[in-house]
């Protein structure tokens, strides 16, 4: 059977002011429909699994309320809560142990709950290819997006030998480059982007653990055979990234490249690929320009205005008692901004 993990316990600190702690991105509606990114990506993964009965969430403890609110239908035992964030490879261990115990031979995916999908239809297939080939191999399986430009917010994979009908062993890992690099990657047509989506047997995937990680796996697995012992071992776990941990040491790792109308809406620029329309702005809510070019401006409050003049180039955002003015180029640096707050007690409100 198939298990689909939804990792959602990110910050999404690039969408502030509207991604703020109490409701972080991938509780938040960025498009017509009215239904929450969450809701979307557990909607195209139960129709994979069947149902939301093989449906797992690991989400942050201050998050449950979020996600049982988002997704009322999502059965209790399937809601993994950790007590500290320990980053994804704790994250991804916690679901692997967990599938374990139930069905051992289990093929589990893993996705993030913040991305966005255009073509539903072709992301079915792409995954159920992978899993087809999870089912014959060894293999822990990525998901490689097709460059769509020189994108220098995401990591890169290198396309290696092929080892089937559109599947490759990858060559190598390559972090967020810089323009110029990200520009000469796209000009071999060898690189995808890394999507952050794996699939793989549960039994492989708790192997890679052991042997690459122990000092991870090791304590998870025994706080495992224990009621409550996760929560009590969480604490103590090293903090580390599944790249870092699994995918860039292990030697089993093949990628498949897709093209289903990916974005990772890492910030508020996202909303210029959402929403871009025939003029030169990009606008959510009550606006009014003079001679304002490329710039993006969304408010929450219905009653509210946003007004500018002589600006080009710029993200206005107004959401409830904070306003964001920052220049296109400095998005990456709203996490910054949204730092400096959480260390002030008279402003890590506004966080």
């Amino acid at each position: 059977m198939f298990y689909p993990v939804i990792l959602a316990g990110g910050s999404g600190e690039r969408f502030w002011p509207l991604s703020r702690k109490s409701k972080p991105k991938q509780f938040l509606t960025l498009e017509a429909g009215g239904r929450s990114l969450i809701q979307v990506t557990a909607t195209r993964l139960s129709a994979l699994s069947g149902g939301m009965d093989q449906l797992m969430v690991v989400t942050a403890n201050d998050q449950r309320s979020n996600v049982l609110e988002h997704l009322p239908d999502l059965p209790l035992e399937n809601l993994l809560v950790e007590p500290v964030a320990r980053d994804t490879a704790a994250a991804i261990l916690y679901g692997a142990l967990t599938i374990a115990k139930d069905d051992p031979d289990a093929i589990m995916g893993v996705f993030p709950a913040d991305h966005r999908v255009d073509d539903p239809g072709a992301f079915s297939t792409v995954i159920e290819r992978a899993i087809a080939h999870a089912q014959a191999h060894d293999d822990l399986i990525t998901i490689g997006m097709t460059p769509a430009y020189p994108a220098t917010g995401y990591g890169y994979i290198e396309l290696g030998t092929d080892v089937g009908p559109g599947i490759h062993q990858v060559a190598r890992f390559t972090e967020k480059p810089d323009a110029d690099t990200a520009k000469a990657f796209l000009a071999t047509g060898n690189y995808m982007w890394n999507s952050g989506m794996f699939i793989w047997r549960v039994q492989s995937i708790l192997r890679a653990y052991e042997e690459l990680v122990p000092e991870l796996y090791g304590p998870m697995a025994e706080a495992a055979k224990i009621r409550g012992g996760l929560r009590a071992a969480y604490p103590q776990l090293p903090k580390i990234s599944v790249d870092y941990a699994i995918m860039e040491r292990a030697r089993n790792v093949v990628v498949i490249p897709a093209s289903f109308g990916w974005d990772d809406l890492g910030d508020w620029n996202a909303l210029e690929r959402l929403l871009k329309g025939d003029g030169s702005n990009v606008t959510v809510g009550r606006t009014v320009s003079l001679d304002t070019g490329g710039a993006i401006m969304y408010t929450t409050g219905g009653d509210d205005l946003i007004a500018t003049i002589g600006l080009e180039d710029v993200v206005v955002v107004r959401a409830g008692d904070v306003t964001l003015v920052v220049r296109k180029d400095r998005t990456q640096d709203i996490k910054q901004v949204v730092q400096q707050l959480k260390k002030s007690p008279e402003l890590e409100r506004f966080a």
